[in-house]
């Protein structure tokens, strides 16, 4: 199947932000890496503030399927577990330089934290005052919390994990969510 144009500029604005940065979106820059004018871009998106939602909305679409590629079924028929080990296994594999820019740029702008806001209520909801009485809610959330400083630590310093590694931290705070035994 074809990619279609719009998907095709959502690439090309990926491309931009994993060498240049967030604040490098710019519809020359985009329009230039998908090979089409500053005319052909203004046809899909009217905006720069739309593109920029567009783009949050793509990485955070790419970054669901992963992750129920992982549980192997959608998240409504996955059980709490099945879910958080799924996005332990996809989160723990290191986000891409230009999810982890959009992902702090949309932290800062509720509108744009809005796609990732709904995978993370999906996959990896965050607890309510109920859950401090469920051991396994509480154990869910401390998984959670490894899995996210795993690709966080990553993400902030130069030291760069082996992939063997990262894959046998996963796999450890995975086993931790089903009681298995790595």
């Amino acid at each position: 199947m074809r990619t279609s144009k719009r998907t095709q500029i959502l690439e090309a604005a990926t491309r931009v932000v994993e060498r240049e940065g967030v604040k490098s979106v710019t519809f020359d820059s985009v329009a230039a890496e998908a090979g089409l004018t500053k005319g052909g871009l203004l046809y899909h998106f009217a905006s720069r503030d739309e593109l920029v939602q567009a783009i949050h909305q793509h990485l955070a679409g790419q970054w669901e399927a992963e992750i129920a590629a992982a549980a192997g079924k959608p998240a409504d028929e996955a059980t709490p577990t099945e879910r958080l080990t799924a996005y332990t296994r996809v989160s723990t594999q290191g986000a891409t330089r230009a999810e982890l820019l959009f992902m702090l740029e949309g932290s800062t702008t509720p509108g744009h934290a809005a796609p990732w806001d709904a995978v993370m209520e999906r996959w990896a909801p965050p607890l309510t005052a109920a859950d401090a009485e469920d051991p396994a809610a509480l154990d869910r959330f401390i998984a959670r919390l490894a899995a996210d400083g795993l690709w966080l630590y990553e993400s902030l310093t130069a030291d760069r994990l082996t992939p063997q590694l990262r894959r046998a931290l996963a796999e450890r705070i995975a086993a931790g969510l089903t009681g298995d035994d790595i």
